[in-house]
């Protein structure tokens, strides 16, 4: 379900990036989620077993899986927002 999750981020990101004022740098974080979605399907693919493609408990930590996916979200905010605040959007300021 993480999959689900990314790619749903993903999808809206890249939506909002078509509407959304420039200032925001959206570009950066719909490159990082869709690489991070591309990055979860190949892990999936790869230990495809019979299985569940799409399953909603895990065997780790986190047993959610919507919650897990809510968590491999975080950090790739966080660097988005840390790109947002180092690059700080220079408006042309008239002094009077």
């Amino acid at each position: 379900m993480w999959l689900i999750t990314t790619l749903v981020a993903a999808i809206g990101v890249t939506i909002l990036w078509h509407v959304a004022p420039k200032i925001y740098k959206l570009e950066i974080l719909s490159l990082m989620l869709w690489g991070s979605s591309i990055m979860i399907l190949v892990d999936h693919l790869l230990a495809y077993d019979g299985r569940a493609f799409v399953e909603m408990e895990t065997g780790g930590l986190i047993t959610n899986s919507i919650v897990l996916g809510i968590v491999m979200l975080i950090p790739v905010l966080i660097i988005w927002i840390t790109v947002l605040i180092i690059k700080k959007p220079k408006k042309n300021i008239e002094w009077r």
